[in-house]
């Protein structure tokens, strides 16, 4: 006998109302708008810091060319993301 009270009932349900083609996509775009923006400042960020923490801690290496670098990075990075076409 069968089970009418299955616990995929609802989900069962859910995928057969939904009809292709009309759900919204702003919350959708929005959320891969984030991510991006996220990927791409967070990626600036750790290679400016990987770059500071390299020079700085190299044989020879200094705290003041470390900050120099990052700091010439993080900003050459800033202007190249901030230049680029936003979609």
């Amino acid at each position: 006998m069968a089970d009418h009270n299955s616990p995929t009932e609802h989900a069962d349900h859910d995928a057969d109302a939904y009809v292709h083609g009309t759900m919204t996509v702003e919350e959708q775009s929005a959320t891969y708008s984030l991510f991006m923006n996220l990927a791409k400042w967070g990626s600036l960020v750790i290679a400016a810091l990987l770059l500071f923490l390299t020079l700085w801690f190299q044989p020879g290496g200094s705290f003041v060319a470390g900050a120099i670098g990052g700091g010439v990075l993080a900003v050459a990075g800033f202007a190249f993301l901030k230049s680029g076409k936003n979609h």
